[in-house]
């Protein structure tokens, strides 16, 4: 099995709560993509010729700071069960995991990470350079990932335009080729109804929303991925700047919303954030779908102080290792296996009971 104790906080330091407005924002994430110039976009690539890009990335990685002592891992030689550990937990995406329906990754591909920064490759570009920060910190997760940046560039050449500037796989991606995404909860607006009128207004400003997996995900569990959908044009701190702005305007109408609910109907929401805790604390099966919305609730229960003695950072972790992948590693078990849903009734049960017990 893979060992995840190679990685700083088993890679889930972004999960600590212990950033800025973490009990609105889980998480930010910034990826700025890259290909290697004179090589063949992976698309078109040979297996041989993706050898040859992990060989060049992973010696420039060992001559800088931030990746010198980075963990690697090889997403094309492990098992399906690894792969989706490490895509449960953020760290890769579905397309670098192989998780699509022929179940296999490309060769080549693998993950190079240490601390909160790291570098994907051969997944749609040569690398997706990746930074993850606890809570709403753009500018702290932007100020790391462009150290990497810097330092692989000046032992790497890049393929890029002086026109359009870096070359990408996908036109989408030219540019800066930069894509900063927070990780939010809404519930306030989805109980308000409001959330069709927020999320119609972010592409009208040039940003979209996916899932709690990014795209091509569904929303569960009133999780939300806001992004920029642009990346040429404009420079880097100007994408940030504007994504920023965005996301607090965000982040006002959901603390304006959840205010509405607890003024206009306290005895609803009450009932609804302690009927999800009692769903956890007592429930003997739970799907994921369901753990997810009931989890949802509590978290709404703590962020306006309804339930005490449950930490933000508590349900942040139930978040992920509540997870198929997690639960079947954990137990023993295969992904599909029947009793999943029991075991994770079990796991939720225990942590909020542990939780709640420190706290008294």
């Amino acid at each position: 099995m893979i060992d995840l104790t190679l990685l700083a906080d088993g890679g889930l330091g972004w999960l600590d709560a212990s950033g800025p407005d973490s009990h609105l924002v889980l998480s930010t994430r910034i990826r700025l993509a890259r290909n290697l110039a004179g090589r063949v976009f992976v698309s078109r690539s040979s297996e041989s010729e993706r050898e040859a890009v992990v060989r060049d990335v992973q010696a420039a990685a060992g001559d800088t700071v931030l990746l010198r002592q980075a963990a690697r891992f090889r997403l094309d030689r492990l098992e399906p069960l690894e792969r989706h550990l490490l895509h449960e937990r953020h760290l890769v995406s579905r397309d670098l995991a192989g998780l699509g329906a022929e179940g296999r990754t490309r060769s080549g591909a693998a993950l190079l990470m240490q601390d909160r920064v790291g570098v994907m490759l051969n997944e749609e570009d040569h690398l997706r350079l990746q930074a993850l920060a606890s809570g709403f910190a753009l500018e702290a997760a932007y100020a790391s990932l462009d150290r990497v940046d810097t330092e692989l560039g000046q032992r790497l050449a890049f393929a890029f335009h002086p026109e359009f500037g870096y070359l990408t796989s996908c036109p989408t991606n030219v540019g800066t080729g930069l894509r900063a995404s927070v990780l939010i909860h809404l519930p306030g607006l989805v109980l308000t109804k409001e959330i069709s009128k927020v999320l119609q207004g972010l592409s009208q400003v040039g940003l979209t929303f996916r899932g709690l997996y990014g795209e091509g995900s569904e929303v569960v569990g009133n999780f939300f991925q806001l992004s920029n959908q642009t990346t040429l044009g404009q420079t880097e701190a100007e994408l940030l700047d504007h994504l920023g702005k965005v996301v607090r305007q965000v982040m006002d109408y959901e603390e304006q919303a959840r205010q509405v609910l607890l003024r206009n109907a306290p005895a609803i929401i009450e009932d609804k954030v302690w009927r999800a805790y009692g769903l956890l604390r007592y429930a003997r099966a739970v799907s994921f779908d369901e753990a997810m919305n009931l989890l949802s609730g509590v978290r709404l229960g703590v962020g306006v102080g309804l339930i005490p003695g449950v930490s933000i950072y508590t349900l942040n972790k139930l978040l992920i290792h509540a997870q198929p992948a997690h639960l079947a590693a954990a137990e023993g078990l295969a992904l599909d296996d029947s009793d999943l849903p029991i075991h994770r009734a079990h796991l939720v049960r225990r942590v909020l009971e542990d939780d709640t017990g420190r706290s008294r």
